[in-house]
């Protein structure tokens, strides 16, 4: 990931948890010091190897000498004491840089390295993200002893689509099945690949469901045209993700960047520069198609007495038959349609949901929402929305509306959403987690005891509450 314009040269800043949600502070962990990071420590990855030592493997950013021209190496560093339980010190062997770019490559877009996994070979193998003219790469990278590196003739994956940033490539267990995947199941009728990237621009991670072919090092996805309708793990504030394996608990946990949106001189006055989403459990779903993700069950242990902040809620309708009819011109644009049929545009079944972070007189308010459309290709198309454009009445501020189909079958006319709000955090979870929407939003009178929830419906077919619980969350403690 490129880190935004910084007064220091960006480093591995150092956290430890024992929950995922309470986080000790520690000293920076990986800081300029070699030749080959001199002018910044960029994204990496951590590898545990079967020793149970951690690597980690980064991009460290040099300049061509006689010239301000940037490009990008991958280093490795190690603890210094690895019977160490927070990890504090690590240090870098002199053989790095241990992947240049090769004569050919683009080398100021040539960063990133995923976890390394190794193959039925023995050799370990790990990607790096590049562009080459319009096409975004995965590029692989094979090594016998975790020090020299030789990339393979043809990337594992590439589309065109502008540059990969953060990628990420792992394996998920039969459709339906919650229980996570180490990097060493790479083969079976019951594995499937997710390849995810990140593009830069626009801001949003995608990804894809495929084959993996070990033997070759190539990646297929399963839907021919699903590099260019390709899914998103969130439709809101979410970008350079990457995912863990767990395990102790069998889950693969996925955590996203949440990123600032506003002006310049809003985002000065924030005093920070993003933060990091809840962490999340994803896994494949039944269908075989999209992943599911749920907040990590810790989170939960925030929980306090009911009251607003992390909200469940089953919605019902009695019947389908007032929805109004799909335009099939949208059926790749969830948020033009959301931005044509807000909140507050009437319509047959919805827009009905959540008003979040309310002020009491509704002059601040963030609108999470479903809307149902007739049946196309065989099923009703389901809408989710999150509309924060009556979010703050401050005018420095991002406030769009952004939207994803949730693929659910509504025919029961039951559709459930858990929404966990922090003072300017929305995290939305449609369908048990099939959709999700992340918002980040800066409400001026909507804050503390003066925030409010509301439920709401704006179509003119009456909307059942079937279930609603909602629980005063604690605060995550931060030490240093």
């Amino acid at each position: 990931m490129v880190p935004s314009v910084l007064p220091i040269q960006p480093q591995w800043c150092c956290l430890v948890s024992r929950d995922l949600i309470n986080w000790m502070t520690l000293e920076p962990a990986i800081s300029p010091s070699i030749e080959s990071d001199q002018f910044g420590c960029w994204s990496g990855s951590a590898t545990i190897l079967p020793d149970g030592t951690p690597m980690i493997v980064y991009t460290g950013l040099n300049r061509i000498q006689g010239n301000d021209t940037n490009y990008q190496v991958q280093n490795v560093a190690y603890p210094k004491d690895a019977s160490d339980p927070l990890l504090r010190e690590w240090v870098k062997p002199d053989y790095n840089p241990i992947i240049l770019p090769e004569a050919g490559l683009n080398a100021t877009q040539f960063r990133d390295p995923t976890t390394a996994w190794k193959g039925p070979d023995g050799r370990w193998r790990l990607l790096v993200g590049n562009e080459k003219g319009q096409e975004g790469r995965a590029l692989v990278y094979r090594s016998w002893d975790l020090k020299a590196w030789e990339r393979a003739e043809q990337p594992l994956h590439s589309a065109i689509t502008a540059m990969w940033e953060c990628p990420d490539f792992f394996p998920v267990a039969a459709a339906g099945s919650e229980d996570a995947l180490d990097l060493s199941s790479s083969s079976g009728d019951a594995v499937k690949h997710v390849l995810k990237s990140s593009l830069p621009f626009l801001w949003n991670d995608y990804y894809t469901i495929g084959t993996y072919d070990a033997g070759t090092d190539s990646y297929v996805p399963d839907d021919p045209a699903g590099d260019y309708n390709r899914t998103r793990y969130d439709y809101g504030t979410f970008y350079a993700s990457k995912t863990f394996y767990d395990p102790a608990k069998q889950r693969r946990v996925l955590w996203g960047w949440v990123n600032e949106s506003d002006t310049a001189t809003a985002d000065a006055a924030k005093g920070w520069a993003g933060i990091q989403a809840i962490p999340r459990k994803v896994w494949l779903d039944a269908g075989g198609k999209q992943l599911v993700q749920w907040p990590v069950e810790e989170v939960e242990s925030l929980r306090g007495k009911p009251t607003t902040a992390d909200v469940e809620v089953v919605f019902e309708t009695p019947s389908l038959d007032k929805a109004e009819p799909f335009d099939p011109s949208f059926s790749n644009d969830a948020q033009k349609l959301c931005n044509m049929k807000g909140a507050d545009v009437g319509g047959g079944v919805g827009p009905f949901g959540l008003w979040v972070l309310a002020s009491s007189n509704l002059d601040e308010r963030t609108a999470v929402f479903f809307r149902v459309f007739r049946a196309y290709n065989g099923r009703p198309v389901v809408l989710m929305c999150s509309d924060t454009t009556r979010s703050s009445l401050s005018p420095d501020l991002y406030m769009p509306r952004v939207a994803g189909f949730v693929d659910t079958d509504i025919t029961d006319g039951k559709i459930s959403l858990r929404t966990l709000i922090d003072r300017s955090v929305i995290e939305s979870f449609g369908a048990g987690g099939k959709t999700c929407i992340l918002s980040r939003v800066y409400p001026s009178l909507a804050t503390g005891r003066s925030a409010h929830l509301f439920v709401f419906n704006n179509g003119e077919e009456d909307i059942k509450v079937q279930h609603l619980t909602a629980w005063e969350m604690n605060n995550a403690q931060f030490s240093e």
